[in-house]
């Protein structure tokens, strides 16, 4: 059996968030929510059991999800990160280690095994 994971999902399209919350809470995994990076941040930092940031590249707010992600990994750097984008195409190569880029339309399929490769 797969193991589950605390998942904070940043996406500011709120039909993309709550599927994609759907589809993850259905196979077990706790999740988390929040439509900007700002909101994002304030979960992190009071959730120390989050284990995997799921983060859309544009949205809002004060940062962008890459520059979210280089914050993450710098405060907790064990944490699995995946980035999608329907707009920037990301190389794998350039990203940091224990990071996915998971471009959209994604399939939730191809999302839990993203997470499930992420988890130590």
């Amino acid at each position: 059996m797969p193991q589950k994971a605390v998942v904070l999902i940043v996406e500011d399209e709120p039909l993309i968030r709550f599927t994609t919350l759907d589809a993850l809470e259905e196979v077990g995994h706790v999740v988390l929510e929040a439509a900007n990076a700002d909101e994002a941040m304030v979960l992190f930092r009071n959730r120390p059991d989050i284990n995997i940031v799921f983060t859309d590249v544009n949205m809002a707010g004060s940062m962008d999800g890459i520059q979210l992600a280089r914050r993450i990994r710098a405060i907790r750097p064990s944490v699995g990160i995946i980035i999608t984008s329907g707009v920037v195409n990301l190389d794998p190569m350039l990203l940091p280690a224990n990071t996915v880029f998971l471009p959209k339309p994604y399939q939730h399929e191809k999302l839990l095994t993203s997470i499930h490769e992420l988890l130590p």
